[in-house]
């Protein structure tokens, strides 16, 4: 009984340091792991300079309602290479010629892939088009296709009518207005014929009609803009539930959807068109992929979706050269 009371007097008083000695060496265990988790990234990783980061969003807040002006500031300060996060996705920014022709150069397959946006994924059917495609065999071979279908010396000589025809109209349009004393706005009227010479030679349709706008131009005008809206899961992959409630993912499925069904209606008449017998000699892009995936020589499938998301790319890339 003795000894057991001395044992538990001894207990009590030694049991407090336990404690404490635990507690010391789980900080000192913890600075350690701490110490090498720091100094194995600092030695991995070999960052360019980057401006400091706010918790969550990063450094959006560095851009401003004036990202061109922001960006050529922060560049001036942290050099033509610096890195900003974007909510959680890494953003290198290059702001000199050198740089960026190691980039598109040099290093051009390490940098050949796109950021598989929100909006890309949704318009372009998985992004199986040729702007937002992986860097591989399918992206190569689908290249190879418009290169050579739509943008071949053969191909562009044979739409040079419908180029004279829309400048012929342009002309007439001038002439009109000259003659009954009307304005007209030079800068609408390029881009439209622009618009026209492209849908035409993509689709076999013209993009705009007299007195308003006709559905492809329409859409592919929605598309653009849709394209650059703002989406919580490009930034915050955690928060792409969020583009539901705003009311973004809706949007972009329903101009999808309408899109769809303009194309499936002309590929329709394209089909119904050599059905008949009536194709006429001019092949458009459009119908150069039908013939292709008919007569089934490609190395590459042409789905619906894939012919759709090519279709379409091309026509916003040139929409996006008129801007620019």
């Amino acid at each position: 009984m003795t000894k057991l009371l001395h044992f538990q007097q001894t207990w009590q008083e030694i049991r407090p340091k336990i404690g404490l000695n635990y507690f010391i060496f789980f900080l000192i265990s913890l600075s350690f792991i701490l110490f090498l988790f720091k100094l194995t990234r600092s030695r991995k990783l070999n960052l360019p300079p980057s401006p400091p980061k706010l918790p969550v969003i990063g450094n959006i807040h560095h851009v401003g309602t004036l990202p061109h002006r922001s960006l050529q500031a922060l560049s001036e300060k942290y050099g033509p290479l610096m890195l900003l996060h974007m909510g959680h996705v890494p953003t290198l920014i290059v702001s000199s010629a050198k740089a960026a022709g190691e980039m598109m150069k040099t290093h051009d397959i390490v940098f050949a892939n796109r950021p598989q946006t929100t909006a890309a994924s949704i318009f372009f059917h998985g992004c199986v088009d040729v702007g937002f495609a992986p860097f591989g065999d399918y992206w190569r071979k689908v290249r190879k296709i418009c290169v050579q279908e739509l943008l071949g010396p053969k191909m562009v000589q044979s739409f040079h009518h419908v180029r004279e025809e829309e400048a012929a109209g342009l002309i007439d349009k001038i002439r009109f207005a000259c003659h009954s004393g009307t304005s007209v706005n030079l800068s609408e009227m390029l881009i439209s014929v622009s618009s026209n010479v492209v849908s035409r030679c993509v689709v076999g349709r013209k993009a705009e009609k007299e007195g308003g706008n006709s559905k492809f131009g329409e859409l592919t005008r929605t598309v653009m803009v849709q394209m650059t809206a703002f989406s919580f899961g490009d930034l915050f992959p955690y928060l792409g539930w969020m583009d539901t409630l705003t009311g973004l993912i809706p949007r972009l499925k329903a101009t999808s959807s309408a899109l769809d069904s303009f194309i499936d209606q002309v590929i329709e008449e394209h089909r119904s068109l050599e059905s008949d017998g009536d194709s006429c000699a001019q092949t458009d892009f459009l119908q150069a992929l039908l013939q292709l995936q008919k007569n089934g020589k490609l190395d590459v499938q042409l789905t619906r979706d894939n012919i759709i998301a090519v279709v379409l790319v091309v026509a916003q890339k040139v929409k996006e050269a008129e801007i620019t």
